[in-house]
């Protein structure tokens, strides 16, 4: 292990320290934000104010904003993210239940938005201009205009309702994957294409490229050893931002299939005004982010000689 990849690490790293210090910061403000009395969510409307001024001093509301951030960033070094104020039960050990759905529908997303976008883009750059790349840009087209909730019903109107092929949602094996995991990749399958097809086309104007062809090297050779590496670069990067897309998007996914997975924890929380899920859940898709960015940048550092100079 080299020391520029050392230090390369460690710069990813710090930045990844600085964003989670500030999410920190944004979600404990999300507190003083939201119009929510925590003390009346977790008392009832039927509490007298003794009952409220009681758990305002149990849950420290009653200490200095400073003292309370103080608090907060050390029941999150413990790996505390509180209770829920509807629920009444721990939002880590919901999170930590929830987590491998989530996993299992952000990575089936993954693999269909590279699969049909680098796919599509790779065919769209290499036929510019003809009827197939007019076909994977009006496919880009319509995928990014479309909701994803809208999507989703028409995938389930056609697959599930009309031909009855596919479940019409809840959690299972591979037949109540498919749908939603589709759904929720199926947008940015559509910015993998452009980003690909215009690296593509780029890679096609070097110089040699056009030094290769003159000296008789086949198309077809010239795209799968030279064009094809430099155009599928920026694929584990957009990956590892997709990644905190996914987690938004899943909030949405999750509602119209039934998916159990922190998503649907989330929309829980907004609905309730449940501050602590909000907050919990914010931080852990700050995480994943976070994490996934390196993950990439690593990759990317070890295919892309261009980092490795820089």
């Amino acid at each position: 292990m080299n020391r520029s990849f050392v230090g390369f690490i460690l710069r990813r790293l710090g930045q990844g320290l600085i964003v989670l210090l500030g999410v920190s910061i944004v979600t404990f403000l999300l507190l003083y934000v939201i119009p929510s009395d925590p003390a009346s969510l977790i008392a009832g409307r039927s509490a007298n104010a003794e009952t409220i001024a009681r758990i305002n001093a149990q849950l420290g509301l009653n200490h200095p904003l400073w003292m309370r951030y103080l608090i907060y960033m050390e029941h999150l070094l413990h790996g505390n993210l509180g209770w829920s104020y509807v629920q009444r039960t721990s939002v880590a050990h919901e999170l930590v239940a929830r987590i491998p759905a989530t996993l299992e529908l952000v990575s089936a997303a993954i693999f269909w938005e590279v699969l049909i976008g680098v796919s599509l883009g790779i065919i769209g750059g290499l036929k510019r201009g003809r009827l197939a790349d007019k076909l994977s840009m009006g496919f880009a087209y319509v995928t990014v205009a479309t909701p994803q909730f809208v999507t989703g019903l028409l995938l389930l109107y056609v697959f599930s309702f009309q031909l009855g092929w596919l479940p019409l949602g809840g959690y299972g094996g591979l037949s109540y994957l498919l749908l939603p995991s589709l759904t929720l990749g199926l947008l940015n399958a559509a910015w993998h294409m452009r980003v690909v097809r215009s690296e593509v086309v780029r890679e096609y104007r070097e110089p040699y490229v056009e030094a290769a062809l003159s000296r008789g090297v086949s198309r077809r050779t010239v795209a799968l050893r030279h064009i094809l590496p430099g155009a599928v670069l920026p694929v584990p990067t957009l990956v590892g931002l997709d990644f905190g897309y996914l987690m938004g998007g899943a909030v949405i996914v999750d509602q119209v299939f039934g998916w159990p997975g922190v998503g649907q924890y989330m929309w829980q929380g907004i609905q309730n005004t449940d501050v602590p899920v909000i907050m919990g859940v914010t931080l852990f898709a700050a995480c994943f982010v976070v994490v996934a960015n390196i993950l990439a940048d690593v990759i990317s550092y070890f295919i892309d000689p261009r980092i490795r100079v820089n």
